[in-house]
This record gives C-alpha cells, sequence and structure tokens, in this order.
C-alpha cells in the first residue's frame, strides 16, 4: 500500500443501510477515518441516492434512500464527511463516476482504501473498478459490513478475493501500521 499516493474512500455510511447486521462497523469506520485524516491523508465519503424508477426499484422493487433521513451520513461521521477531501454522489454501486474519475485523475492516487457499507455491493463494485481502472484497490475487511448479515459479507469478501486477489484485502491494524510508518518518515526537501 502506497500511503502517499491513497486516498480513504469512505462508502454509503448513510442512516439507510445501518442495521442491527452494519452498526457494528460504525465505530471502525469512524475511528479509521479520524486517523487517516489526521495523518494528513485524504479522505472521500460516498453517498448512495436511489430514484423513482431505478433499477433497484425495477427489478428489486427497492424504494428505499430516495431522501432524508435514510440518505443522510450517520451521525458519528457527519463532521468527518462535512471536513472530507471530496463527497461522490451516485445513484449505482460503484465510487466511480465520472466527477469522482475525474477527481482521483487529478488527485494522481494509485491507491484507493475501501471502508464501509455494503461489503457485498458498493465496496465490491467500487473495489474492482479500481482494480479495473488501473488502481492499487484494498478493502479493509474489519471496516466494511453488509447490512444483509455476516454471511453476505463473507460473500462479498469471497468474492473480492477473486476479484483483486487476496493480498488486497486488509485489516485496521494493516492500515494503521502502514499509517505510522508514513508519518514517522523523515520529509526531505
Amino acid at each position: 500500500m502506497d500511503i502517499s499516493s491513497a486516498a480513504l474512500v469512505v462508502i454509503d455510511m448513510q442512516n439507510g443501510f445501518v442495521n442491527h447486521h452494519s452498526r457494528h462497523v460504525v465505530p471502525a469506520v469512524a475511528d479509521l477515518a479520524a486517523r487517516w485524516s489526521a495523518a494528513g491523508r485524504p479522505v472521500v465519503f460516498t453517498r448512495y441516492f436511489n430514484y423513482p424508477d431505478s433499477p433497484y426499484e425495477r427489478f428489486f422493487q427497492w424504494r428505499r434512500l430516495q431522501e432524508p433521513p435514510e440518505t443522510d451520513i450517520v451521525p458519528e461521521l457527519a463532521e468527518a464527511a462535512g471536513h472530507a477531501h471530496a463527497g461522490v454522489d451516485k445513484t449505482g454501486y460503484t465510487l466511480f463516476t465520472p466527477e469522482a474519475a475525474e477527481l482521483m485523475r487529478r488527485a494522481g492516487w494509485t491507491d484507493l482504501v475501501f471502508c464501509g457499507i455494503a461489503t457485498e455491493s458498493c465496496v465490491l463494485k467500487s473495489a474492482a473498478d479500481a482494480f479495473e481502472h488501473g488502481y492499487a484497490p484494498w478493502i479493509v475487511t474489519d471496516a466494511c459490513a453488509s447490512d444483509a448479515g455476516p454471511d453476505i459479507h463473507d460473500a462479498g469478501l469471497l468474492v473480492a478475493r477473486r476479484l483483486i486477489g487476496t493480498g488486497q484485502l486488509v485489516d485496521v491494524e494493516h492500515v494503521m501500521g502502514q499509517l505510522a510508518t508514513r508519518v514517522a518518515d523523515p520529509v526531505l526537501e
């Protein structure tokens, strides 16, 4: 992981995705985002918005996350989202909207570190798209969850190993070690 050119991408930490299956990940994501930001590294937050007659409505009959408070970032992360390097609003699974792709290109990031909800959908799709766009994708396994339950979270990680590589799945402790190494390195000018 090249921390010096990495961004932390916090995926869809919204009220409508936090439930009894995913609530446990909120403190882990909040801590990771705070520590990443304190190390002077950029944090990007995504928010998903559903809309009338979306594919989610047509194919799943799923009509949620169309308005606040469901679309709001959870209170524990609202301040961090407000101070983030960027916010990306999306109507599909992936981070890779045209605006986000341009943001990443301009920033020159090489590594994208993903956490958030839901492991098997928006986190997985964003990481797989990052891989296909030439970025080094990293999924922080203990800072992700599925609102559909732990078995679905595990299924998402199983597929992620096949799509982006087993070595690209890391835990918070690994990321903190990488951050500590970067902070300890002297800057020569």
